[in-house]
C-alpha cells in the first residue's frame, strides 16, 4: 500500500489536513508533488541511497517532501525545530545530506545557517514560502517539474537521529530493501492488527512531525489511505476541538499532553465529545499510573500503550484492560523475544531488574546500525548472542510476561516526551571556567514528567550562588537549544567519582527522586 495507489482509487480524499488553518491536502495532490519533488532530486544528481535534511515546524509540505524521498530511494532525516545552527549542522554534516529544506517560518535559523557557513557539503538549499536569502524557493523549484513518475522508483527510509557515546546524537540507519515503494513495512501490519487501522482511519498528530513516532504512523495512515490531522502546535483545548470537529478515531499522545489536558477545568474537558476515539495510543515517556488511571476514566478503555525505540529492533504493546490488570506495564513483546540479562549477559529470572534486550526473529536479517559510530552499535549488542539488541534501558517482567521500565538509557531525560542528553549540556558547562565538575540530570517535574538540573563542583566555592548558576544557565543557551539546557543548578563542593573517573550519577539522582539512602556500589 501506498498514497500513489490512493491518489488512484480515491483521489479527491484527503490525505492530511492542517489542524489550525484547515489547508487540506487530497492524495491525488499529495501524488502529483511528492513526483515533482522525486524529480527535483534526479535532476540535483541524487540516486538511491543518497540523503536528504528537513529542518521545518510542522506544515502542509512536509508529507510532499518525505513522500518524495521515499519514492526516489532516500535516506530523509527530519531535523528539531528547536536546535541551534551548530547542532543542525552536525546532523546535516553526519547523514551526508545533499539537499536541504526548511521554512519561511524558520527564517532567523535559516539564515545563520547560511552566513555561519553551516551547511558546507549541501548542494541545494530550499525554503517553504520562498524570500529567505540563501535558499532556493521550494514551491517554485517545484512546480517547475513534471508531476509524472521517475523511472527509477525504489523505497526509501527516514534516518533518525538518538544518543551517541560522546553526547552527540547518532543517526539509526538500516540498510535500503532496493524494494519497490509499496512494499509492506511492518509497522502498518501492526497497525492493522493492534489498532484496527484501515482507510477509515481519521488519525489525530498533535506532536511535532520531526519525532518518529509522529513521523512514521502519519505515514502509516497514509500508507492505509486514512486521513491525517496535523496539529501545528499542541494545545489541549485545541487537541479536544479537532477530536470532535474531525471526529477523530485514532491519535497518538505522550504523558504530559495527557497531563495538561486533565489540569483543564472539569467545564471545559466536558464540553467536548470525545466518542468518536477508538484508539488513544501513548508511548515516548513513562506515563504516571494515576494519570492514565483518569484518562481511562475519562476516555474509556481506548488506550493503548506501547514501548519501543527508533532503532525497530523490539515493540512492546498493551491495551487498557491488559494495563488496568498490570499497572506500570509498558507490555508484552510483539516483536523480538524478550530478555533481561545482568551486566555479564547472562538472563536473570521473573522479577530480577536487568538490561532489556531484544532477540531478532531472523538472526540473518540486516540489523540496525548508529551511523558512523561502530563503538555504540557494538554496545547495543549482547555480548554473547549477538543478533540480540538493547536501547539501553533497564527492566523486569512479571509471571506473565508484561515488561515493567525501572530505568533509562544512560540517564536519559525524558521532559514532555522528548529525549534529552545530558552529556550534551555536560560538555558545554565543563568547558566555563567557574565548573571544575558537573552532572547534568533529570530531576521531577509535574507537568514534563522531568526537567533539565546541573549539579555543579565550582572551581573556588566562594562563586556559588545565584549569579554563577544565571551565567552558567545563559552560557549553556549560547551553545545548545534551551530545552537541553539545565532549568536550574545546585551547587556541591565535590561530585561523587570513584578514583577511576568513573561519576556516580545515580547517586547524585537518587536524592531527587526520593531515594536517600542510595549508597555508591
Amino acid at each position: 500500500m501506498h498514497p500513489s495507489t490512493h491518489a488512484q482509487t480515491n483521489p479527491d480524499k484527503p490525505a492530511y489536513i492542517m489542524a489550525a488553518t484547515g489547508e487540506t491536502v487530497s492524495y491525488k495532490e499529495l501524488d502529483e508533488r511528492s513526483n515533482q519533488v522525486a524529480q527535483l532530486f534526479r535532476a540535483g544528481g541524487l540516486k538511491p541511497g543518497d540523503a536528504i535534511a528537513i529542518f521545518m515546524e510542522n506544515n502542509a509540505r512536509y508529507f510532499e517532501i518525505c513522500w518524495a524521498a521515499q519514492r526516489s530511494g532516500l535516506y530523509f532525516t527530519c531535523i528539531s525545530s528547536r536546535l541551534t545552527p551548530g547542532e543542525i549542522e552536525y546532523i546535516v554534516q553526519d547523514c551526508g545530506a545533499k539537499m536541504f529544506f526548511t521554512s519561511k517560518a524558520l527564517e532567523k535559523t535559516a539564515r545563520e545557517l547560511v552566513t555561519g557557513n553551516h551547511l558546507a557539503g549541501v548542494q541545494r538549499k530550499f525554503a517553504i514560502g520562498g524570500g529567505v536569502e540563501g535558499y532556493e524557493d521550494y514551491e517554485a523549484a517545484r512546480d517547475a517539474m513534471p508531476k509524472t513518475r521517475i523511472a527509477d522508483e525504489t523505497a526509501g527510509m527516514d534516518m533518525l537521529y538518538s544518543s551517541g557515546t560522546t553526547g552527540r546524537p547518532k543517526g539509526i540507519r538500516i540498510p535500503l530493501s532496493g524494494g519497490a515503494i509499496d512494499e509492506v513495512a511492518s509497522l502498518t501490519m501492526l497497525a492493522q492488527f493492534l489498532y484496527s487501522m484501515d482507510e477509515n482511519v481519521r488519525y489525530l498528530s498533535p506532536a511535532p512531525l520531526y519525532h518518529a513516532a509522529p513521523l512514521r504512523y502519519c505515514m502509516t495512515v497514509n500508507r492505509l489511505g486514512g486521513t491525517v490531522i496535523v496539529m501545528e502546535h499542541f494545545d489541549p483545548e485545541e487537541a479536544l476541538k479537532a477530536i470532535e470537529k474531525h471526529k477523530i478515531t485514532h491519535s497518538q499522545w505522550v504523558p504530559t499532553m495527557f497531563v495538561r489536558m486533565l489540569k483543564m477545568p472539569e467545564d471545559v474537558r466536558k464540553k467536548y465529545d470525545v466518542s468518536s476515539l477508538k484508539v488513544a495510543i501513548h508511548a515516548a515517556a513513562p506515563c504516571p499510573i494515576p494519570v492514565k488511571e483518569q484518562m481511562i476514566e475519562w476516555w474509556g478503555p481506548v488506550i493503548f500503550e506501547y514501548y519501543a525505540g527508533s532503532e525497530g529492533n523490539g515493540f512492546c504493546a498493551l491495551n487498557s484492560e491488559e494495563w488496568l490488570a498490570h499497572k506500570g506495564s509498558v507490555g508484552k513483546p510483539l516483536l523480538g523475544k524478550l530478555h533481561i540479562c545482568d551486566e555479564e549477559g547472562n538472563e536473570l529470572p521473573v522479577g530480577e531488574a536487568g538490561t532489556i534486550y531484544f532477540e531478532a526473529e531472523d538472526p540473518n536479517a540486516p540489523q540496525f546500525q548508529y551511523y558512523n559510530d561502530p563503538k555504540k552499535t557494538q554496545e547495543s549488542r549482547h555480548p554473547i548472542h549477538k543478533h540480540w539488541s538493547t536501547l539501553g534501558d533497564i527492566g523486569k517482567v512479571d509471571q506473565d510476561g508484561y515488561l515493567y521500565l525501572t530505568d533509562r538509557k544512560a540517564f536519559m531525560i525524558i521532559s514532555g516526551g522528548v529525549n534529552i542528553y545530558p552529556q550534551e549540556a555536560e560538555n558545554v558547562l565543563v568547558m566555563h571556567p567557574a565548573v571544575a565538575d558537573v552532572a547534568v540530570i533529570g530531576v521531577p517535574n509535574e507537568d514534563f514528567g522531568e526537567e533539565v538540573k546541573a549539579v555543579v563542583q565550582p572551581a573556588n566555592w566562594a562563586d556559588a550562588g545565584p549569579a554563577l548558576e544565571a551565567e552558567l544557565m545563559e552560557f549553556c543557551k549560547s551553545q545548545l537549544s534551551a530545552i537541553k539546557c539545565p532549568r536550574s543548578i545546585d551547587f556541591e563542593e565535590e561530585l561523587p567519582r570513584h578514583p577511576t573517573g568513573k561519576l556516580y550519577k545515580r547517586l547524585i539522582r537518587d536524592r531527587y527522586w526520593g531515594n536517600k539512602d542510595s549508597k555508591i556500589v
